[in-house]
């Protein structure tokens, strides 16, 4: 298909290179990865309440956006994730080069701010500070 960037390219290659401005093709569920992560959506099963994407995909993505310097994680707290009853969770943001990922993927997906579900409209609370 001309135009597409699989994702082993998009993995391989940093964000900002010449090929990736010329081809800014990424897939939808990315893209509502990081749109979801641009609204405050901070966690994993917050991103998928957000999405109505499975956890078999967000949590593949989330990791792999990581890696590729579009995001980056930290693990809260036991004690915090003890106190209110539940395991830690691993909290995720958006960096620049994802922001710059996600502005190309809404030139792609015009749609992308219509995709989250009407009834999600809180971003996560308590994400830590970075």
């Amino acid at each position: 298909m001309a135009g597409y960037v699989g994702f082993y390219e998009l993995a391989t290659a940093p964000v900002s290179t010449a090929r990736m401005s010329t081809r800014p093709n990424v897939t939808y569920p990315t893209a509502l990865v990081l749109e979801s992560l641009a609204r405050g959506y901070a966690y994993g099963f917050d991103i998928m309440d957000a999405t109505g994407l499975p956890s078999g995909t967000i949590y593949p993505l989330l990791r792999r956006l990581e890696g590729i310097g579009c995001v980056e994680a930290r693990w809260e707290s036991e004690t915090l994730a003890a106190r209110d009853g539940r395991p830690a969770r691993k909290y995720y943001r958006i960096t620049s080069a994802g922001e710059e990922l996600l502005v190309r993927a809404k030139i792609r997906f015009a749609a992308l701010s219509k995709a989250f579900r009407s009834g999600r409209t809180r971003p996560s609370e308590g994400a830590p500070a970075w």
